[in-house]
């Protein structure tokens, strides 16, 4: 493969990716294609819209006729997508754009790759199609059934068994990979991790959703990238290969931990109602992945927290342009009832 589509590249996993491909594939030009909605910032791809190997365009995966034209125009033979709506508590709000992105956006995609030749394509899915997990329950493995309990999810699973149905059928070179929660630099703040670094900084409260003790496995954003390069380069067509960073933690863990590192003291903490249909437990197996294709993470958790409070802390006016505007009012409105 020597061109790349990258939806959803001005994201937070997907500009991750497309910051590690600019700087590790020297050879392979990457066609970065976002709609910049509210979580897309071009401010991810700093230092990198400029590179000779990186070509952004505008445009939104519901539009099968401009993702046609960028294939023929780019002469993509490999297409990675990111692009989703990925905010559990919207799908719960608003599950109709879910199924529009999620869903359509992945079909024509997939119709796209088809008709047009492209040599591989690489699905980025959710560890939340498997459903949730009991305290005492083995961790998914790639043969866990299929369970998804949000809006979000079940977007996630019918856009996954798209992929393997344009496989089955139509002979279409593909993978899934299914990550756990990401954390790392140039995340939305709707998402827990940068809400309550943004919170602690301002000393702000941080909003924990019924007893804090819903379970995540979480994943350094760099590792997840390069998981899926393995996969995307490596990966044996048709498979799925789950990603996890072998990190398990409460929520309520997890903040404590980040008041710890920035210095705060629990009375920051405000117990809020839990969210409808709350997964309680999350936990990947990544044996397969890193049997098969040799890959495992690089930093510990206590490695990449600290790495990543230290990046929000020295990146503070990237945080407040994000959290500026339209968002805070959506922040204030979904948590803090206002």
């Amino acid at each position: 493969m020597k061109n790349i589509l990258v939806t959803g590249g001005a994201g937070f996993i997907g500009a991750n990716f497309v910051r590690m491909l600019l700087s590790e594939r020297k050879n392979l030009k990457v066609v970065n294609f976002d709609a910049l909605t509210y979580a897309g910032n071009l401010e991810n791809l700093d230092g990198f819209m400029e590179n000779k190997n990186h070509a952004f365009v505008h445009g939104d995966i519901r539009n099968r006729e401009l993702i046609e034209k960028t294939i023929k125009e780019h002469k993509i033979d490999g297409i990675v997508n990111f692009a989703a709506e990925s905010h559990v508590d919207r799908s719960i709000s608003g599950p109709g754009i879910f199924i529009e992105t999620n869903v359509t956006g992945t079909l024509n995609l997939l119709l796209c790759a088809k008709e047009l030749g492209v040599k591989r394509f690489l699905q980025v899915s959710t560890d939340e199609v498997y459903g949730s997990l009991s305290p005492d329950e083995e961790a998914f493995t790639e043969e866990t059934h299929i369970k998804p309990n949000s809006p979000y999810s079940a977007s996630k699973a019918s856009a996954d068994h798209l992929v393997h149905a344009f496989h089955h059928t139509f002979g279409l070179d593909s993978v899934i990979t299914r990550c756990s929660n990401n954390y790392g630099p140039y995340q939305f703040p709707e998402k827990m991790l940068p809400l309550c670094i943004n919170n602690i900084r301002q000393d702000k409260q941080i909003p924990v959703y019924g007893d804090g003790m819903q379970i995540r496995d979480w994943l350094y954003v760099y590792d997840h990238c390069s998981a899926i390069l393995r996969v995307l380069e490596n990966g044996e067509s048709g498979e799925v290969y789950n990603i996890g960073g072998s990190n398990e933690k409460t929520n309520i863990e997890l903040v404590k931990t980040l008041l710890g590192l920035l210095g705060k003291d629990e009375s920051l903490i405000k117990f809020v109602k839990d969210r409808p249909g709350h997964d309680r437990r999350y936990a990947i197996d990544n044996s397969k992945i890193t049997n098969s294709l040799g890959w495992k993470p690089s930093v510990t958790f206590e490695q990449g927290i600290a790495k990543t409070v230290d990046w929000y802390l020295k990146n503070q006016s990237w945080l407040d342009h994000v959290t500026s505007g339209d968002y805070q009012k959506y922040y204030d409105k979904m948590y803090l009832n206002k």
